[in-house]
């Protein structure tokens, strides 16, 4: 998912991005404000993960909540478009 598309739904996400990384507080979500950078950065800090991991998961987490209009790999059962 790019960045326009993740900023694009980040009102979607950011629950979803709450339950899956608990540690990231309201005031780190409102300072985010669907910057997908900005996310990786607070995770990392949170979480001390590396950035390649948070990169990882973060990529699978959009992977499982992205509304399809995919182009890739997905968990929802639609065919992906190319």
């Amino acid at each position: 998912m790019d960045k326009e598309q993740f900023e694009g739904k980040w009102h979607e996400y950011k629950g979803k991005i709450k339950e899956k990384w608990g540690k990231l507080t309201d005031d780190d979500l409102a300072e985010i404000r669907g910057k997908k950078e900005a996310l990786v950065g607070k995770i990392q800090s949170r979480y001390g993960y590396t950035k390649e991991k948070v990169e990882k998961e973060l990529s699978e987490f959009c992977g499982k909540h992205k509304s399809c209009g995919c182009k890739g790999p997905c968990n929802c059962g639609c065919k992906p478009r190319h």
